[in-house]
């Protein structure tokens, strides 16, 4: 018997909140910006157990699908530094820390923005993913990055999906 993990990421954060580094910043999601039309399939698909991140914005999604849930903290997105988290690209570049050459690679960026090492958000994230029930459809709410991890793991194409964005998978 196989099973199928759906990925999704979580609702729209209020415009003032996007594309900004929002890691472990508990942010509310804007429900005004959920086409309701959008959710109706996921609303329609049923699961044998969703999980979501311990953060509002997973578990405020997984209600406004009528999900029931179970939330893992190491679902959470990659945490960021203090002095980067909430902070738009063009902000971080202006910092006076700041060097171009942290952009040449995704391991010297990781280190300068994150307070994460890339090697414990992994870990954590197989930790997660080890303990999944088998031959169970399983869905997933959780964050952009987290989930571009989970998909790079699972050796699927990797995609930064969008708010209420999915991807469902046969294990």
């Amino acid at each position: 018997m196989s099973r199928t993990l759906t990925l999704l990421r979580h609702a729209p954060l209020a415009p003032a909140h996007h594309h900004r580094y929002n890691g472990w910043r508990d942010l509310p999601i804007d429900r005004e910006a959920i086409e309701p039309s959008s959710v109706i399939a996921l609303r329609q698909i049923c699961f044998d157990h969703c999980y979501s991140s311990d953060l509002q914005r997973t578990q405020a999604t997984l209600r406004y699908l009528g999900k029931p849930y179970t939330t893992d903290s190491r679902l959470r997105e990659v945490q960021f530094k203090p002095e980067i988290e909430g902070l738009s690209f063009e902000e971080v570049a202006a910092l006076p820390s700041f060097r171009p050459h942290y952009l040449d690679s995704a391991e010297a960026w990781h280190t300068y923005i994150c307070q994460e090492s890339p090697k414990a958000f992994t870990a954590r994230i197989e930790a997660f993913l080890d303990r999944l029930p088998t031959n169970q459809d399983l869905l997933i709410c959780s964050h952009a990055g987290t989930l571009a991890r989970m998909m790079e793991l699972l050796g699927v194409v990797v995609e930064r999906l969008d708010y209420l964005e999915y991807r469902t998978y046969e294990l």
